[in-house]
């Protein structure tokens, strides 16, 4: 039997030539396409598990926290936190840090955002006119911040080139000219001036009283250089200031500014675990959980009153955008000896605001470098703090999300209690458009200016800050940009322009926090406290409220023994989770891990659309299920397609031995003989096209840079003798079928009735009408290509599909797009070379009859045009009853996998069956070349 085995071998060197050819294409791109597939599946679950975990896996937020966009969408908005101030009591905290399989609970307790007033200097000497003697430059800003600009008050530094006596009474400076120092009564212990007023006095304070004033010493330094007349808020001459200053040239203009920063507590040995808050230390030292409240003594200092310090960390950065832009004038002030006087009296700043200027230059400061000079304690006003509520949001027509504005800001929420005094230097940024509910919480003090109800006075005294140490965010560890999280706690959102006229506004840079408490971003807390510390500031309010009972606002939580999105991680955290949720049902809980940013457009105008990073939660086991599934159907998908190529090969090849096997049988070969004969030969030719297999898939793995290639290149061999065999089972099968008399028979049944044939067209129609068996089984195999690409295309389309839109998804899905596309060309590639392969042995078969219309006087083109029309005939055919039944597949898979790709699997499938049957035209070059050696005399003598 081997030695018959190896004999047809070598009669047949060319059929089994291109049989071994067939197995050996088909098993090294089975093999390599498995092994990209596998590839690609380790590397996607490499990805997703390499990113799926941030900084915690469980966030509890109070009831009431999730929007309706967030339940309806699955999503979490980026800066959830800002718009929370309590809601989560420290009972619950306790409880849940205690929960078995907690490692880490760190809570976040959102306290207010406090004012820090300072000054950002900018230098205008280069504008002095270098001869005068006394002159003034006036200032015009122009504040630009996020997407508003704002005119900010007109700012004047008046310089004299002679000295400028100061007089100093507790620390208290007047600067002027000439000064007429006042005095101080023994028994009241008040500063009197009488007589002269310093030059700038009149312009930077109290513009309507001449006569003699008196203030207590302690409030001198919250009055001197503040406007107390009853102006709104947002009025800019209130934060208008005079410079006065003596020099030979040297000129610098203080501009007031205001800093809202959020003050949080924090557990901060939670924090450190969790994103390691201990290493962004810039100066001073960190927080500890020993750090509380503390209470001096009365003294002198504090005109006999104890005083209360919470210890804080104060951001080295400010956290908020801002540049001022500004005009410089110089001032014509006509003779420069009554400029003094002209200053020295109550109808000062109507003199200087109405003078003219020449405009002299420009100048630009950014606002964050007045906040690096703040003096952290005195510099900090704790007597009021304000919160703000969260964005909300509605869905226009077409679907996108468009914020809701909320109504402007009305004056007396910038009114302090203190005799209804106006807040000094609000930031001009709040008369842009609000976005979010800003909640004034003054404190119960009324300050030595007034008089007080006993119920006006606090529950506890408002406390001072007394900054530790500062902290910079930038240092921040940082997790991965697909699995990021919101870390708002630290850092702002990231939001882009969505369209060019929005980042044209922008500047092309990203949109920032700014200093407006009703703006659409919020900035993140800039002073850390403690969790002992929020009593001390909460009940020095005037009102009690939800802060007093419940003051956390969110906790984060990271779960005991979690390693990635494993089984074992993922149900350790939904026992967490769960946990929670039957202890609190009312607190929303959402499972964080595996979530990644997903990108959405947002309109916060009709003009102005941003992109920003919204949470999707559970996206990286969306994607492991996804892939899994994803890669089973490939797998399988591209085995039918490389078994159902070899056995039409096998076929084809018993075919075109039917007179041997005939003969076989006329001389006594059994069908079990005839069966390990046609088996015996398939195996050879896979053993043959494996070894030679395995070194080719060597090479290409190791050229496409496949890990293992050794290892995976040796496994071509049992899959080429496997395919081969299995292969080859039905058609050795059909081999014992044939008798002795098949072997007399032709291979090419005669027509049943003869039909007027009238072009080379007509005669391909008929022709595979006339062998439907031969053309079913060309079909076939291109049918099945077909049929598998479009599967192929709609399974990679809604894995895609469901994979994609979150950052790690696209990285997840442009990984996997490689394989995909391999399995679906290779899919395509073998079933086109099935459709040829039948369209060559029927050439074979046929030749005679080709020979008969060859010596009838048909032409080589005829001849070439009835080949080519069966090729195209027979791909048409094949290629629309795959898509046929490709698209039948992918409907009983669900409707889910058709979602909104119905007509893109269609016309994916339609332009399939164009290419299959542009690939087996071109592939009939060969055999339709082999048609001009065609000799007529020689194949009729033999028929």
């Amino acid at each position: 039997m081997i030695a018959m085995i190896l004999g047809q071998l070598r009669r047949r060197r060319g059929r089994a030539l291109a049989l071994a050819a067939g197995i050996l294409v088909a098993a090294t791109s089975f093999t390599l396409l498995t092994s990209t597939v596998d590839t690609s599946q380790a590397t996607t679950v490499g990805t997703v598990r390499k990113n799926a975990r941030s900084a915690y896996d469980v966030l509890v937020r109070p009831a009431g926290a999730r929007t309706d966009v967030e339940q309806e969408s699955g999503l979490v908005a980026p800066n959830f936190l800002s718009g929370t101030f309590g809601g989560i009591t420290m009972a619950q905290y306790r409880h849940i840090r205690g929960l078995s399989g907690v490692d880490v609970a760190a809570p976040v307790a959102n306290i207010g955002y406090l004012m820090v007033h300072t000054t950002v200097s900018v230098d205008v000497s280069r504008f002095l006119d270098g001869k005068a003697s006394r002159q003034i430059l006036r200032l015009a800003p122009t504040l630009t911040a996020g997407l508003g600009t704002y005119r900010a008050a007109d700012q004047y530094v008046y310089l004299t080139r002679s000295p400028i006596t100061c007089g100093t009474a507790y620390g208290d400076t007047f600067g002027s000219d000439t000064l007429e120092k006042g005095r101080i009564e023994k028994s009241t212990r008040r500063y009197v001036m009488d007589g002269k007023y310093d030059v700038c006095f009149y312009f930077n304070g109290d513009k309507t009283e001449a006569t003699n004033w008196s203030l207590d010493l302690p409030m001198m330094s919250s009055i001197i250089g503040e406007d107390l007349s009853d102006k709104s808020a947002f009025d800019p001459g209130l934060h208008s200031r005079m410079n006065c200053q003596s020099g030979q040239g040297k000129a610098t203009i203080d501009i007031p500014v205001a800093y809202p920063v959020l003050l949080s507590a924090v557990d901060p040995v939670a924090e450190d675990r969790l994103v390691g808050l201990g290493d962004t230390l810039a100066s001073g030292r960190m927080l500890t959980e020993k750090d509380r409240p503390h209470t001096t003594p009365p003294s002198k200092a504090t005109g006999g009153e104890p005083e209360t310090l919470v210890p804080v960390m104060l951001s080295s950065r400010p956290l908020t955008e801002g540049k001022l832009d500004a005009t410089v004038e110089r001032l014509d002030i006509g003779d420069p000896a009554t400029l003094p006087s002209r200053l020295g009296n109550p109808t000062a700043a109507g003199y200087v605001d109405g003078l003219r200027g020449t405009p002299v230059g420009k100048v630009g400061v950014d606002l964050s470098e007045g906040y690096r000079k703040a003096v952290p304690r005195y510099g900090v006003d704790t007597q009021e703090y304000w919160t703000v509520g969260p964005v909300t949001y509605r869905r226009t027509p077409d679907g996108e999300l468009a914020v809701r504005p909320q109504p402007r800001q009305k004056p007396d929420l910038w009114v302090t209690n203190i005799n209804q005094q106006p807040v000094p230097d609000v930031p001009e940024e709040n008369k842009g458009t609000q976005y979010r509910k800003v909640t004034g919480h003054p404190s119960t003090f009324c300050g030595h200016l007034g008089v007080c109800d006993q119920q006006d006075y606090g529950r506890l005294t408002f406390p001072y800050i007394r900054v530790v140490g500062r902290y910079d965010t930038d240092k921040l560890p940082g997790f991965s940009p697909l699995s990021d999280t919101s870390l708002e706690t630290y850092q702002a959102p990231e939001v882009t322009g969505a369209d060019s006229a929005t980042r044209e506004l922008l500047d092309d840079k990203p949109l920032q926090p700014d200093r407006n408490l009703g703006g659409y971003l919020s900035a993140a807390p800039t002073m850390l406290t403690t969790l002992d510390s929020i009593t001390t500031l909460t009940k020095s309010r005037r009102t009690p409220g939800l802060q007093d009972r419940a003051p956390v606002s969110a906790i984060r939580i990271r779960v005991a023994g979690v390693t990635g999105v494993d089984a074992a991680s993922r149900a350790r955290v939904n026992a967490v989770a769960g946990a929670i949720r039957t202890a609190y049902p009312k607190l929303e809980v959402d499972v964080t891990i595996g979530s990644s940013p997903t990108l959405r457009t947002v309109a916060l105008s009709p003009k102005a659309h941003v992109t920003e990073r919204w949470v999707d939660k559970g996206v990286a086991l969306r994607i492991l299920k996804a892939v899994d599934t994803k890669s089973a159907i490939l797998f399988l998908l591209v085995l039918v397609v490389c078994a159902l190529f070899l056995g039409q090969a096998a076929l084809a090849s018993v075919r075109s031995r039917r007179t041997e096997i005939g003969t076989l049988r006329c001389v006594g070969w059994s069908g079990g003989e005839v069966l390990r004969l046609v088996l015996g030969e398939l195996a050879a030719i896979g053993l043959a096209a494996g070894v030679a297999g395995a070194l080719l898939a060597y090479g290409l793995g190791r050229l496409l840079g496949q890990p293992d290639a050794g290892a995976k290149s040796l496994l071509v061999l049992p899959v080429a003798l496997l395919l081969a065999t299995a292969a080859g089972l039905i058609p050795a099968w059909l081999a014992t079928r044939l008798g002795p008399m098949q072997a007399l028979r032709p291979p090419v049944a005669g027509a049943r009735r003869a039909r007027p044939v009238r072009s080379v067209a007509g005669l391909a129609a008929l022709n595979l009408l006339r062998v439907r068996g031969r053309t079913v089984l060309g079909a076939a195999g291109l049918a099945l290509g077909v049929a598998a690409f479009t599967v192929l295309l709609a399974l990679t389309l809604a894995f895609q599909g469901e994979v994609a839109g979150s950052l790690l998804g696209n990285a997840v899905v442009a990984q996997a797009r490689n394989a995909d596309y391999l399995s679906v060309a290779l899919s395509l590639l073998l079933g086109a070379a099935g459709a040829v392969d039948v369209l060559v042995l029927s050439q074979r078969e046929r030749a005679a009859d080709l020979a008969v219309l060859r010596a009838t006087g048909w032409t080589n083109r005829e001849l070439a045009l009835l080949t080519l029309y069966e090729g195209i005939g027979l791909a048409l055919l094949g290629g629309l009853s795959g898509a046929v039944a490709g698209l039948v597949a992918v409907l009983a898979l669900g409707q889910g996998v058709l979602h909104g790709h119905l007509v893109g699997i269609v016309g994916a499938a339609l332009l399939a069956t164009l290419a299959a049957t542009a690939l087996v035209s071109a592939a009939l070059t060969v055999p339709i070349r082999r048609l001009s050696r065609i000799a007529p005399a020689h194949l009729l003598a033999a028929d």
